[in-house]
């Protein structure tokens, strides 16, 4: 039977790029691919056609002898090592066109970086608005001291796999399919450890719990972390160690709350300074400050001290501490002091509540308004 022209099997034009080709190549490879068609001959015979096809078309003197003479230019009983019928690797032509879809290639594997660490830091709110340094302890993988991460027994060294030559992965064929996998002898590391260190059993770390000193800046708040290049977990074989992350918890204050840079905190004021006025000790993280009540302070009022919060640990703009008035209710009275609040009640109601209670004459009158619409 005459073999079809190979710009036909491929469906291209004679003009066609190596690009072009390629493409189609692996269009048709994904279609006929034996593995896909197990049942099929049919398929295996066209997948067959268009694998010659593609490898006389991407070589350049195969191609021009093709298209100056057909098929006769490019008999592989004729070609030489180079040729279709002398030594072409199936693999390598494979590898090339699905190399990206396979993971395929040819690298010996990297030693791997080592892993990240995480440690949880708890702060007081102290600390974490003025900053501290701190002492921590973190089990991690180091690198053996005897061996400087080698694996290898000292005075020795790896040697070079025998199954993979050092490549980190080896071919498995089946037919005329070949795959490329890692090196089951070397696990893709090209290289082999025969007289382990006996400290680390070859694996160049050990295990070792570090202590390590960690500066916490001022105005860290909760969810911030802090990266500690390189004292993470050491590397296998002497490569680069992984990074350790500090990540920041500040815990509940019994005074303050704070919302970004600013603090904030509820001042209990007594009923005689909230209505005559007067000064209360407000305490801040630097310490006691005496705050000015003006008379007539109902609860609720803020007092904003500027500059008293925390200092931005991006920006370095310093928050505000912002003092809630609560007015406290006087408890556990003696009679006597209850008939000096009953005579202070008369004396008010009988100047009028709008002079005295303003605000429990708009309330007042606004529930007269909504029972008279009810009623009406």
């Amino acid at each position: 039977m005459a073999k079809r022209d190979y710009y036909e099997v491929l469906g291209v034009e004679r003009s066609a790029d190596e690009r072009e080709i390629k493409k189609a190549y692996k269009r048709l490879a994904m279609k006929f691919h034996p593995d896909r068609n197990p049942d099929n001959p049919e398929a295996e015979e066209k997948f067959k056609e268009a694998k010659e096809a593609y490898e006389i078309l991407t070589d350049p003197q195969k191609r021009a002898a093709y298209d100056k003479f057909g098929h006769a230019g490019v008999d592989p009983n004729q070609a030489g090592p180079g040729g279709f019928g002398g030594g072409a690797d199936f693999g390598d032509v494979f590898g090339d066109i699905f190399g990206d879809i396979f993971g395929g290639g040819r690298r010996t594997q990297r030693a791997a970086r080592g892993a990240d660490l995480r440690y949880n830091m708890e702060l007081t709110l102290e600390e974490a608005v003025r900053g501290v340094t701190k002492e921590i302890k973190v089990p991690t993988l180091v690198e053996c001291d005897e061996c400087h991460g080698s694996g290898a027994k000292t005075g020795t060294s790896a040697q070079t796999c025998p199954t993979c030559h050092g490549s980190g992965q080896v071919q498995m064929r089946q037919g005329f399919f070949a795959v490329t996998q890692t090196c089951p002898h070397c696990h893709g590391k090209g290289k082999i450890i025969t007289d382990p260190c006996r400290k680390c059993h070859g694996e160049g770390r050990v295990q070792k719990t570090k202590t390590l000193s960690v500066k916490i800046p001022a105005g860290v708040d909760t969810g911030d972390r802090i990266r500690l290049s390189g004292e993470g977990e050491a590397g296998e074989f002497g490569a680069p160690a992984g990074d350790l992350y500090v990540q920041v918890h500040v815990k509940e204050h019994p005074i303050f709350v704070r919302e970004g840079n600013n603090l904030y905190c509820e001042i209990p004021i007594s009923f005689t300074t909230a209505a005559l006025g007067g000064e209360v000790a407000v305490p801040t993280l630097d310490g006691k400050l005496m705050l000015k009540i003006p008379s007539e302070t109902q609860t609720g009022r803020m007092f904003r001290l500027r500059g008293k919060g925390v200092k931005s640990l991006r920006s370095g703009a310093e928050g505000d501490l912002l003092c809630k008035a609560v007015v406290e209710t006087p408890v556990k009275l003696s009679e006597e002091q209850k008939e000096l609040l009953r005579k202070l009640e008369d004396s008010l109601n009988g100047s009028g509540m709008k002079t005295h209670k303003p605000k429990a004459e708009g309330f007042f009158e606004g529930v007269k308004r909504f029972f008279d619409d009810l009623t009406s």
